[in-house]
């Protein structure tokens, strides 16, 4: 009988080994980055024209013919401006793909050798491939649920307390909806769970005539093809209806809160958000294409750390 590793046995992994010997030099890290950003043929990121040329040049080693800029191929990209050699890029790519709960920036700093402060930022910048270029809308039948991300209440300093009540008060609101057919996962943060928002959100993302599973939340009243089950007497599944798919991507974040990163503030939350529901959407990927459709999404984004920080 074949043996099966766990999890996911069907993906091709990357271990750290073989990482080492796909990318022993910097020249191997650039063609690897050179033949993901440009597929079919290198082109210049600021006028997009074909007639390009290599050059001489210390740290952009092409130049356009038509508008005469010099580039490489962290141009136009969230590397744009980055001393760092591409190496620890593929590093920090690999480690944050593979790492299912996440890595934190103490651990990243140690393992590529760079600042916590840098390895906080080029882990921002990483997360701006995971952003959501256009409307994402599933068919269905879908799954939709909320949750609060935060510290307790109880754990505050004196001065931090909102001293407002019980529940998710001082927490941050996300909501999230999984497809049952593909198993993607999108979320949000929002400010308020009213209907209003709930409601919106599903507006944005069900396409119409979606059967749409809840719990028994007020806030989803009326939307149409609605099923509910009843949490509050402890009823969890009912036939086809049930909020299990995506209570599982909220039990990975919430892990990944406690266990890895410890504080997601409100201000990075949805960054946060974003790389693990993407993350999950191509989960089922090798890890080489995990990271190849890494690097194809941050071309064209930009993260400034004046930005970051404001």
């Amino acid at each position: 009988m074949a043996h099966t590793g766990p999890g996911k046995a069907h993906r091709d992994g990357i271990s750290l080994l073989q990482l080492a010997e796909m990318f022993p030099t910097e020249e191997a890290a650039r063609k690897w980055f050179e033949s993901t950003v440009w597929p079919a043929e290198r082109f210049c990121p600021r006028c997009a024209s074909v007639d390009t040329h290599e050059c001489s040049h210390a740290k952009m080693p092409y130049r356009c013919r038509d508008c005469r800029k010099y580039f490489s191929v962290k141009t136009g990209t969230v590397m744009a401006g980055s001393p760092l050699p591409l190496r620890k890029w593929v590093y920090a790519i690999y480690l944050d793909t593979t790492s299912l709960k996440g890595v934190a920036s103490m651990k990243l700093h140690r393992d590529i050798g760079v600042t916590q402060k840098t390895a906080w930022f080029m882990q921002q910048r990483i997360r701006e491939a995971f952003a959501h270029v256009g409307p994402v809308v599933f068919a269905g039948p879908v799954e939709v649920d909320e949750t609060y991300v935060g510290g307790l209440e109880r754990n505050r300093h004196a001065r931090d307390k909102k001293r407002l009540g019980r529940g998710p008060v001082g927490k941050t609101a996300v909501v999230g909806m999984k497809d049952r057919e593909t198993k993607q996962v999108t979320a949000r943060v929002v400010e308020r769970t009213d209907a209003e928002t709930l409601q919106g959100f599903v507006g944005d993302h069900a396409a119409p005539g979606a059967t749409v599973y809840t719990d028994e939340s007020r806030a989803y009243d009326g939307l149409a093809n609605r099923e509910t089950v009843k949490h509050s007497v402890s009823e969890y599944v009912r036939g086809m209806a049930h909020t299990n798919g995506v209570e599982s991507f909220w039990s990975m974040l919430k892990r990944a809160h406690k266990g890895t990163f410890h504080h997601l503030s409100a201000k990075h939350l949805q960054r946060y958000v974003n790389e693990f529901a993407g993350r999950h959407n191509i989960r089922d990927a090798d890890t080489l294409d995990q990271m190849r459709h890494v690097v194809a999404r941050i071309v064209g984004r930009r993260l400034m750390y004046r930005d970051l920080i404001a």
